[in-house]
This record gives structure tokens, C-alpha cells and sequence, in this order.
């Protein structure tokens, strides 16, 4: 957890995310990046130089067979309430809209339902546990599909919400998340989303693995030009002045 626990601080003292007095609701889904995440940010709790408050919600999508169970019992034992909401957004999203491209409503959906509870447990902040290798992976999808430069921040103010966003594993690759989840014994819910490991997410997913093989360093070195402003050179320069 030593590796865990310092790119967490790295990530908190960089982009300024956890302040004393802050009460911080944890997307809990049961997968190992979410269960860490909780694991990682109540230890934090004892070493950082700040009190805040820690909770966990999970967003149960009503598909039937959610180990919520698992996540209970896990929380319990870090003395972390959670909050379970029951929803029929499965529903919604495969039998009444039937959409054919399923992903982007059923996270919509999710995370209005986690934002609406976190705010009515008194949370002024929510942290979800997206790492290294989704901040890659966000961008491939977007040069892909849509055709702009575009991922997530490690912080960010949903002004609707009112409530502010961190993802505090951004600088941790997943291969490091892995490892430690291994090590500590954390227990993993399976998701039940039928289309799991079947959507864009997880050929852009090949895709690196792929260059990957081909060089070791195209993960590291896509993720450090996300992260250096100093070497950004696109095309929204002045012209003018050639």
C-alpha cells in the first residue's frame, strides 16, 4: 500500500483536492479500482494532515444478482458507512429505451443517482477511482469516436451538483492497483452488467495493451504528455505573426 498511499498524496498535493472539513462520498461499484480506493483513502484518513469525513454509495442497477452484500461487509470492516441505492436503471436502460449503445445513458443515469444521495449525506465532495490507464484510454475513445482531444480531469466541480469530483488514483496505473489488491486481500464484487468487457472502453483497453507490445513505454510516456502543459504543441497557436 506504500506506493498506493503516496501517489494518493502526490495526486491530493497536486491538484489540491482534500481540504480539512471536507465530508467525501466514494463511488463504491465492488470492482478492485473502487474497493482500493476506500481501502486507500481511510488509511489516508490517519496520515494525512487533515480530518475529513469518509462514506461509500453504491448504485445498484437493479439487474438482480449485485453481491451488494460483499461491499457491505467490506465497508463494515473499515468502519465506512455505505449507502446502497436500489434503482431500475437496468431497466430503463435495456428494456424500456432498448438502446443499442447502452453505455452512455446507463452512466448518466448512475452517477445522477450517486451525485442526488451523496449531496443528501452532506458530502461536498465524491471521489471515484479512475486511474492512469483510463485517463489513456478516455482520450483514445474521444480521438476515435468523436474527433477532439479530450479526458477527464483529477479534479473537477460539477456546478449543477454542487459538489466537487476527485479521482485521487489518476496518477497509479491499474497494473499497480492490481497488485496491491492482491496483496491486501480485498474482496472484488462482480459487476452483472451484461455487456461488461464488451464495450469501446475495453478495445481502446486492447489497443494500448497492444502498443504496449510493441513498446513497453507508449502507456507511460501517453500519460505523461497528458499530464506536461510544457510540451503541448497543437494546433490552437496564433498564426498570425508567421
Amino acid at each position: 500500500m506504500k506506493k498506493i498511499l503516496g501517489a494518493l498524496r502526490r495526486a491530493d498535493e497536486q491538484f489540491s483536492m482534500i481540504r480539512p472539513g471536507d465530508r467525501i462520498a466514494v463511488g463504491l461499484s465492488g470492482g478492485k479500482d473502487s474497493m482500493l480506493l476506500l481501502y486507500a483513502l481511510k488509511l489516508y484518513q490517519k496520515y494525512a494532515k487533515k480530518e475529513y469525513g469518509l462514506c461509500a454509495v453504491t448504485i445498484d442497477l437493479g439487474f438482480g444478482n449485485y453481491a451488494t452484500e460483499v461491499m457491505q461487509g467490506y465497508a463494515d470492516g473499515l468502519n465506512v458507512p455505505l449507502t446502497i441505492v436500489k434503482t431500475n436503471i437496468s431497466e430503463i436502460v435495456f428494456d424500456i429505451r432498448k438502446e443499442k449503445n447502452p453505455c452512455s445513458l446507463c452512466a448518466k443515469m448512475r452517477k445522477g443517482a450517486f451525485y442526488e444521495n451523496a449531496k443528501k449525506l452532506g458530502c461536498n465532495k465524491a471521489a471515484f477511482a479512475h486511474h492512469g490507464d483510463d485517463v489513456i484510454e478516455t482520450l483514445l475513445l474521444s480521438l476515435m469516436y468523436e474527433g477532439r482531444m479530450n479526458t477527464f480531469s483529477p479534479k473537477s466541480y460539477m456546478s449543477r451538483r454542487d459538489i466537487t469530483l476527485l479521482r485521487p488514483f489518476v496518477l497509479l496505473r491499474e497494473q499497480d492497483i492490481l497488485s496491491a489488491v492482491r496483496r491486501a486481500g480485498i474482496p472484488i464484487a462482480k459487476n452483472p452488467c451484461p455487456i461488461d468487457f464488451s464495450t469501446k472502453r475495453e478495445q481502446a483497453k486492447d489497443i494500448v495493451k497492444y502498443l504496449n507490445t510493441l513498446y513497453p513505454a507508449v502507456a507511460d510516456n501517453m500519460l505523461n504528455a497528458i499530464k506536461s502543459t510544457q510540451t503541448y504543441n497543437l494546433w490552437d497557436k496564433d498564426f498570425s505573426g508567421y
